[in-house]
């Protein structure tokens, strides 16, 4: 009888390790690729250390995110939200630039939700500081390597791009910039 509770017992520690791991990776997978097409002089901006699409590279797209949660795993970029910044075109949400004094961010895609988020503020938890920063872009997971995207790569699925500003809040010394594990929650 005892041995018989000790192998249900491993069967459950196994069986919830399992839901554990599948809830953590999350359901998202690529819903396709894109081709990647050399930029054309000058057209690629790489501040912030941005990448350049590269001639022929297949890039991952992603119409969702991993699963929000009241601590949502992401990855931190570095991005500009300034006019001539990195970020291209003006933010989605109010069609404006954004001063780098600012903690503005733009999410992936399928965090984005089509603009639902939009205007709102996020909480980021990141070396041992917590920050509030406005939604104001999307990263978008769905296209990239065109002038659209400043010949930029689509993002991956769990970006939070920030401002510097959200930098400095999280007191990440500045030659650590660049990408940061974090987590984030609606504030």
């Amino acid at each position: 009888m005892k041995k018989q509770v000790c192998i249900s017992a491993l069967l459950l520690v196994c069986i919830l390790s399992l839901v554990a791991l599948s809830v953590e990776a999350g359901t998202c997978n690529p819903s396709g690729k894109i081709r990647g097409t050399n930029p054309p002089p000058g057209q690629c901006n790489q501040q912030n250390d941005s990448d350049c699409c590269k001639q022929g590279k297949l890039y991952n797209i992603f119409r969702c995110s991993p699963q929000v949660s009241s601590r949502t795993k992401a990855t931190l970029t570095l991005n500009s939200f300034e006019k001539n910044g990195d970020g291209g075109a003006p933010s989605e949400c109010d069609n404006q630039y954004h001063s780098e004094d600012t903690p503005v961010v733009a999410l992936s895609t399928g965090w984005y939700n089509k603009g639902s988020r939009c205007l709102n503020y996020i909480n980021i938890y990141g070396n041992g500081k917590t920050v509030k920063a406005k939604v104001v872009d999307e990263c978008d997971s769905t296209m990239g390597c065109d002038s659209d995207h400043d010949y930029q790569p689509p993002c991956d699925n769990n970006i939070v791009d920030a401002s510097k500003a959200v930098w400095k809040a999280l007191g990440v010394p500045e030659s650590d910039w660049g990408e940061l594990d974090i987590c984030w929650s609606d504030a």
